[in-house]
């Protein structure tokens, strides 16, 4: 099994150093052209009917290969493949799934509300995701999130679950323990958990690193809908909190 802070594949240390690019260029002269050709695509808010910004490697929606013309809905099945990841949107939701991943995403779908999400399971494997001013919830094998608008990062397996909330409010419960409950209100990456599939009453959440995911990217998913992350950050190659853990 591959441990939560093994180091990431090639394909995310490569948009990393592309959204580091992207913003040290987009301030120089001919530095929003460059930046357009590292990315395939400059960061900006996606066009209404548009689910997909960018496909690494393969991914999959409802069993069917997806390509940057596939809508992505409630009631969808997402999966990706190995060295692979998916970066979409859903509503106000956006998303980065990683490599081996299976996440299933709940809500209506009704012509009303055709957007409207208000549940994912993440199966197995990583996810990073934004959202404002909306709740749902979040089911990984070991643990139940309420999630109250916010930015968050969650690696799941059927052992236990990685949680950080970025910025925002989560309820947080284990899901084989009712005695581990815990509401975590963050600025910044304050308080990363796990949460343990086995565990004595009551110790089934406990602190974390901070680990697997950056401040670019939640800028990146942010600007897909229209948004900034609730903090300010230098633009340079910083990558993560300020803080230690």
């Amino acid at each position: 099994m591959r441990r939560f802070d093994e180091l990431e594949d090639p394909r995310r240390r490569w948009l990393l150093q592309a959204l580091t690019v992207g913003a040290a260029l987009a301030g120089v002269p001919g530095g929003r052209a460059l930046a357009q050709n590292v990315f395939g695509s400059r960061p900006a808010k996606l066009p209404e009917g548009q689910s997909i910004y960018r496909i690494e490697g393969t991914a999959s929606v409802n069993g069917a290969a997806a390509t940057l013309k596939t809508a992505i809905r409630p009631g969808d099945t997402i999966e990706t493949g190995k060295d692979s990841q998916l970066i979409f949107v859903v509503g106000g939701h956006s998303m980065i799934v990683r490599a081996e991943s299976r996440l299933q995403i709940e809500g209506e779908k009704s012509a009303a509300v055709s957007l409207l999400l208000s549940a994912m399971r993440l199966v197995t494997g990583k996810l990073l995701a934004v959202s404002r001013d909306s709740r749902m919830r979040i089911t990984t094998p070991t643990a139940t999130i309420g999630i109250r608008g916010t930015g968050f990062y969650a690696e799941a397996d059927p052992e236990q679950t990685y949680f950080c909330t970025c910025y925002g409010v989560t309820d947080i419960a284990a899901a084989n323990d009712p005695a581990s409950k815990e509401t975590v209100q963050a600025k910044h990456h304050d308080r990363p958990l796990y949460i343990l599939g086995k565990a004595g009453a009551g110790q089934s959440i406990r602190p974390a690193p901070f680990i697997n995911h950056t401040d670019q990217e939640l800028a990146l998913i942010e600007t897909l809908v229209g948004r900034t992350p609730p903090f300010v950050f230098p633009k340079d190659s910083y990558s993560g909190p300020r803080r230690e853990y």
